[in-house]
């Protein structure tokens, strides 16, 4: 991998690498990474650094989650009065046919 001398001082050498990022040494030839790497490339301005985006406050997604928790519980309470009226009207239904099992057996046992 070729690398182009871009820069020499007496403190340090910037090369650029074949893959386009850069390569950083001092002045006796041994690399510079990390911060110190940066602070460099960015002297010289080879490289931007954009600062991350700020996050959200906390505050605004718990009260989406309160306004979602109140509608959920909004549906919860729609769908039991629906429901009620349904289990009323069953109920009534179900009597009569227990009552004319009963008066069937009734009458066997009045027979025997």
């Amino acid at each position: 991998m070729a690398m182009t001398l871009i820069k020499k001082t007496d403190e340090y050498r910037i090369y650029q690498r074949g893959d386009e990022r850069y390569a950083v040494q001092d002045g006796t030839g041994k690399p510079i990474n990390g911060e110190e790497k940066v602070k460099i490339l960015l002297a010289e301005e080879l490289i931007k650094v954009t600062l991350p985006a700020e996050p959200q406050p906390e505050a605004e997604p718990e009260a989406a989650a309160d306004e979602t928790d109140e509608a959920a519980v909004e549906e919860v309470v729609a769908e039991d009065e629906a429901s009620e009226p349904e289990a009323a009207e069953e109920a009534p239904s179900e009597e009569p046919a227990e009552e004319s099992a009963d008066e069937d057996a009734e009458p066997k046992a009045a027979e025997g």
